[in-house]
């Protein structure tokens, strides 16, 4: 069974691979073969939904026309190959035969993306950040890399997000990539080391897309990153675009800079440049640097909220903002629900920014892992309110990741991680978290209640049941009073 999924997925990977370059050389009217591609493939309710809008977005005269003829036209036919068509097919084809084996092995659903940071050194030394603190020393050995990217395609995960510290500084990344083709990779970079040579590389290979970290224009750039980190960084995306790769930006808001990521003439610099989407995170008040005083505020969080509608609405590129858009995923998707991280030294933490954990992988197999009862009881808990606009365990319910990671007896991953339990930053989350249900649960009820009731039914969640009432999906009672206990 497995064997005839995996022929079956690429057979899909080499027909939408030839289905692209043939639309590149003729990409008049490729909006409606790729609709009729999309409605013959998409499945579940949400697939049908997102093909939809996708292929409304790029139809002649609407804001997505231009993007998709930068697809078929700008991108190297190994990147169409091996990054866009492998992520398409990942998304529409995981082998739901896979799906049940596991949950009725281990009692969960494979998560669609794995999250490493195989290094934490950096050659920046950015405000607020340890990297410097790190030598190769304390990499991730590539044979593990290797080895839990193997066990992740066992389990179906094939999309492999890597972040650091600068991950490129990481020597055996290039081999790593060129021996998991299969893969496709999404690197979180500041882009200095991103020269022409490099950029060749990456696209010859095809199956990486690099991230460029970047705070806004070159003065929050370079306050935050060094002086000259804003001019790579632009530099490093023009290597990209000559080059054919497919390349996004990343940015942190934080208090500070979210009326510049929010302006239009940020976005349409990173158009310009050749960003074919985008990434918006806030600043998270995590580790022994932590500063409450960097949080966006709730009201800027709306902003950020409002100003991605706005970009999607008129300009040609794909915005995905990690917090406003959790409706789409109906709600928090950490402790394995569709994302984990492992960390340099191995540890497995729910997501990036939950540095704690109870199980390593040079310990313990990934699969064990992802089934601890730390993991569990976070995908138990899942979605942590039934308004998925306050979605995160850390900032929105903080008081709920404190009871997990003491019921479960996880352990901090790095000093300065217990932070987040006690004291002054605990305090400050309780309070920002008030703010934020203040003002986002009138907007959930007014624009989104309906609409995700809809979204969410059918949805397939790792662990309980979830119903649809009026004001949105919300836990039933017997998944709400369910005790966490080891």
């Amino acid at each position: 069974m497995a064997f005839r999924q995996r022929v079956k997925q690429k057979m899909a990977e080499n027909l939408l691979s030839q289905a692209l370059l043939i639309l590149s050389h003729s990409p008049e009217g490729s909006y409606r073969l790729l609709a009729k591609g999309f409605d013959k493939i998409a499945v579940t309710e949400q697939h049908k939904m997102i093909a939809s809008w996708l292929c409304n977005w790029v139809a002649e005269g609407n804001p997505g026309a231009p993007w998709l003829s930068r697809v078929l036209r700008g991108l190297h036919p190994n990147v169409r190959k091996n990054y866009i068509a492998k992520t398409i097919v990942d998304i529409f084809f995981r082998n739901p035969e896979a799906f049940a084996k596991y949950k009725q092995e281990y009692g969960f659903r494979p998560p669609s993306v794995m999250m490493i940071s195989p290094t934490m050194r950096c050659n920046y030394s950015c405000e607020g950040c340890y990297a410097a603190n790190y030598t190769r020393d304390d990499d991730l050995p590539p044979e593990l890399f290797d080895r839990v990217l193997n066990e992740a395609k066992e389990l179906t995960t094939r999309f492999c997000v890597v972040l650091g510290g600068e991950p490129f500084i990481y020597k055996p990344l290039l081999d790593i990539f060129e021996r998991h083709r299969d893969v496709p990779f999404q690197v979180y970079t500041n882009g200095s080391l991103i020269d022409e040579k490099m950029a060749n590389r990456l696209a010859k290979l095809g199956n990486v897309a690099p991230q460029i970290s970047i705070e806004g224009f070159r003065e929050e750039t370079d306050a935050r990153r060094g002086r000259g980190a804003f001019d790579r960084a632009m530099k490093a995306m023009d290597n990209l675009r000559q080059a054919g790769c497919i390349f996004a930006f990343s940015a942190m808001v934080n208090r500070g800079n979210a009326d510049v990521l929010t302006s239009d003439e940020f976005i349409d610099l990173m158009i310009e440049k050749g960003c074919l989407y985008g990434w918006y995170f806030l600043y998270m008040p995590i580790g022994d640097k932590a500063d409450l005083a960097a949080m966006p505020t709730p009201e800027q969080r709306n902003q950020l909220r409002v100003a991605g509608k706005h970009f999607r609405e008129t300009r040609p590129i794909l915005i995905a903002d990690f917090w406003n858009d959790a409706p789409l995923t109906a709600g928090c998707i950490s402790g394995g629900r569709s994302y984990f991280h492992i960390n340099h030294k191995g540890d497995v933490e729910p997501c990036i920014f939950v540095h704690f954990a109870t199980d390593n992988i040079k310990e313990v197999p990934l699969v064990e892992a992802l089934n601890s009862p730390f993991f569990k009881g976070l995908r138990r808990m899942q979605p942590f309110c039934y308004n998925t606009l306050r979605p995160c365990p850390i900032i929105d319910h903080p008081k709920l990741i404190r009871m997990a990671i003491q019921r479960y007896g996880a352990c901090p991953t790095h000093e300065g991680a217990e932070s987040l339990l006690t004291g002054e930053i605990a305090d400050g989350l309780d309070r920002y978290a008030q703010g934020v249900k203040e003002l986002f649960d009138p907007i959930w009820d007014r624009e989104y209640a309906q609409w995700a009731e809809k979204w969410t039914a059918g949805m397939d969640f790792p662990e309980g049941r979830v119903e649809t009432r009026k004001a949105g999906y919300q836990l039933t009672r017997d998944k709400a009073k369910a005790p966490i206990t080891r």
